[in-house]
C-alpha cells in the first residue's frame, strides 16, 4: 500500500490561518513564536505570516532527542530573543509524549516571559507522558507515521507541501520508499499560489 494524503495543501492553509487569528487575538501586543527545529520550521514560517495586524517576531530553539536511558537532552541551539516580560509561544510540529514540550516550556519560563504557551500542528494525546497543554492546536492524529510539511524520516520528505501517512516499516526499511510518488504528486499540485494558497492534493491525484 502506498502514501495517503491526510492534510492536503488547502486544508493545512485552513488551519494554520485559523491558529493564526487565534494567537494574534489572545496577543494584541504582539507575540514571538519559538520555533523548534528542525520540524517546525515550516509551520512556523507559513504560521507567522497567517498572523494577522501585530507584531511578530520569530525565533528558533533545537535540543537533541531524549536519550532512553538517561531521560537527559542538551540544548542545540538556543533563544537569542530576550523574552523578558514578552509574550512567547512554542511552536511545533507533533506533540507525542509532551516530554520535549514540557522541557522546552520549562527552560523558557525561566527566561520571564509574561504569557508562555504551546501552539502544535498535530497533536497525539493519545501518547502522552507528561501532561502538557496545547493552547492553540492545528489537527489531533492518532498512531499514523506521517510525513511530509516538516515531518520527515532521516530527513527526507520535509518539503513536501502536504501531510500524508505511509507505513512505518517500509520506510525504516527503505527511507526513499515514497520518494518517486510523493514528489510527482508535490509537483503535479505545484508550488503555484494565490494569495498564499496552494491548489488541493485531490485535484491531481
Amino acid at each position: 500500500m502506498g502514501p495517503t494524503v491526510i492534510l492536503d495543501p488547502e486544508t493545512l492553509h485552513q488551519h494554520v490561518v485559523r491558529l493564526g487569528a487565534e494567537v494574534a487575538a489572545d496577543h494584541p501586543d504582539g507575540v514571538v513564536l519559538v520555533g523548534v527545529l528542525k520540524g517546525a520550521l515550516i509551520f512556523v514560517s507559513d504560521l507567522a505570516r497567517a498572523i494577522p495586524d501585530i507584531r511578530v517576531e520569530v525565533d528558533f530553539m533545537a535540543i537533541t532527542r531524549f536519550a532512553p536511558d538517561s531521560g537527559r537532552v542538551k540544548i542545540l541551539y538556543d533563544v537569542q530573543t530576550d523574552l523578558t516580560d514578552r509574550d512567547v509561544v512554542v511552536v511545533e510540529d507533533v506533540v507525542d509524549t509532551g516530554l520535549t514540550l514540557a522541557y522546552l516550556m520549562t527552560q523558557l519560563q525561566a527566561r520571564g516571559p509574561r504569557q508562555l504557551s504551546a501552539c502544535a500542528l498535530l497533536d497525539r494525546p493519545s501518547r502522552r507522558i507528561v501532561p502538557q497543554p496545547v493552547r492553540y492546536r492545528g489537527v489531533e492524529v492518532g498512531e499514523e507515521f506521517l510525513l511530509g510539511y516538516g515531518l520527515h524520516y532521516r530527513d527526507a520528505y520535509r518539503n513536501l507541501p502536504f501531510v500524508c501517512e505511509g507505513e512505518r516499516d517500509a520506510v525504516i526499511a527503505q527511507p526513499t520508499v515514497y520518494v518517486d510518488e510523493l514528489y510527482r504528486i508535490m509537483a503535479a499540485v505545484g508550488s503555484e499560489r494565490a494569495g498564499g494558497r496552494v491548489a488541493k492534493a485531490e485535484e491531481v491525484q
